[in-house]
């Protein structure tokens, strides 16, 4: 996340376990400005809130939220915004959301924002906002233009990229902090070199790559999702791309692995043993354990009513958190389980609709493990002038 911003009164926090750490939250809901092929918003069955067309968080929910979750999350408060399209919330809804936290911060107490957007939007005065408060924006852009377009359109069917450039170039204008995320789907996958490069000649210097993998009801790959020994490569290729210039470009699935390496908590929440780290919060207030997983079985509550303490120890939670958990027989003997964890629940999941499943990815977790982790394990040896935690290096 951001460097955020320190706020000037003292107090003392509250405590919880299992602690949430950051909240993932949608102004907007699943709503849209756009129509990705792509999207897993779209038609959802299992979405909670596909009768109703007009979602937006009211600015009583927002005071709410900054108010008790500031509170509960004193000194370290992360707000991170996402959709459907934040930004179709408007500039004025975040302009207040600052002056809550403003209102209700105490000393000592830092408070990141982050917000995820296709970048449409984009104008002097968002930019404005992002500068002043150091936010850390990411932007979805899948490559050059006849790879961003085959399946990043607008409402009318028509390609959405000259319009994210020009949004890139209004944050670059304005000095905003900003990543790129980019969807792996069979536009992009097997052109790795060149999506590395135009990103590159950008000037982009952090760099998310997210694997796309949808299925319909009998568990038969949509057309655009990558096979996993499309992934595999991908990530192998790019890695060697990076290696040379590691110390210029951010990767962040490098990033997560040599921090697994290393014995720290990797920013990904897939390689963490339990999903538990964070929370969704939806434009009504109702409360989720994950973004993939915004179903009413999952509901942990609603924060006009509950407090966070309580959603915390909801017994939901914790049966979602465990899910990750379950064992599978290739896990338990796998070399890389160390840092795998059993991979994404999403991921295992989506196929055949049981959490007990490998992740599709796990081949090309393999692939990738095998080719980054000795590099990667001298280089934080390197760093930190010693060995690497004995758990975490022990399979290679």
């Amino acid at each position: 996340m951001g460097t955020g911003y320190a706020l000037p009164i003292l107090g003392e926090g509250l405590g919880a376990t299992p602690r949430i750490t950051s909240l993932l939250i949608k102004p907007a809901s699943a709503v849209c400005n756009l129509d990705c092929a792509y999207c897993f918003y779209l038609d959802r069955e299992a979405d909670p809130y596909k009768a109703l067309p007009g979602r937006r968080m009211t600015l009583e929910t927002l005071e709410r939220l900054v108010d008790t979750y500031l509170f509960y999350s004193y000194p370290d408060s992360v707000f991170a915004f996402q959709g459907g399209e934040p930004t179709l919330a408007g500039p004025a809804f975040f302009e207040t959301l600052v002056e809550y936290q403003q209102r209700f911060g105490r000393g000592g107490q830092n408070v990141s924002n982050a917000l995820q957007t296709n970048g449409i939007l984009l104008d002097e005065r968002w930019c404005r906002l992002f500068r002043e408060f150091q936010w850390l924006i990411g932007i979805s852009i899948d490559g050059p233009e006849e790879v961003h377009d085959r399946y990043r359109f607008n409402k009318e069917g028509r390609g959405t990229w000259k319009r994210v450039m020009q949004g890139i170039e209004t944050l670059k204008k304005h000095g905003v902090e900003f990543n790129v995320l980019c969807v792996l789907s069979q536009a992009n996958v097997d052109r790795p070199k060149e999506i590395y490069r135009f990103f590159r000649s950008l000037g982009i210097a952090h760099i998310q790559y997210i694997p796309l993998s949808e299925f319909d009801a009998l568990g038969q790959a949509l057309p655009f999702t990558i096979r996993p020994e499309q992934y595999g490569r991908f990530l192998c290729e790019t890695f060697d791309l990076w290696w040379p210039e590691r110390r210029k470009v951010r990767i962040r699935y490098f990033d997560n692995i040599a921090e697994a390496l290393a014995g720290q908590k990797p920013g990904n929440c897939t390689m963490h043993e339990t999903c538990d780290s964070y929370v969704v919060v939806e434009y009504n207030g109702d409360v989720y354990p994950c973004d993939f997983f915004v179903e009413q079985e999952w509901r942990l509550g609603n924060i006009n009513v509950d407090s966070w303490p309580e959603i915390a120890r909801r017994q939901r939670r914790y049966q979602f958190a465990a899910n990750k958990a379950i064992p599978h027989p290739e896990c338990q003997v796998c070399e890389y389980q160390a840092i795998c964890h059993g991979g994404c629940p999403k991921h295992r999941h989506d196929p055949r609709r049981q959490f007990q499943d490998l992740d599709y990815f796990c081949s090309a977790y393999k692939m990738i493990f095998s080719k980054a982790a000795g590099p990667l394990r001298k280089e934080v040896e390197r760093i930190l002038g010693r060995h690497a935690p004995a758990e975490a290096v022990s399979p290679y």
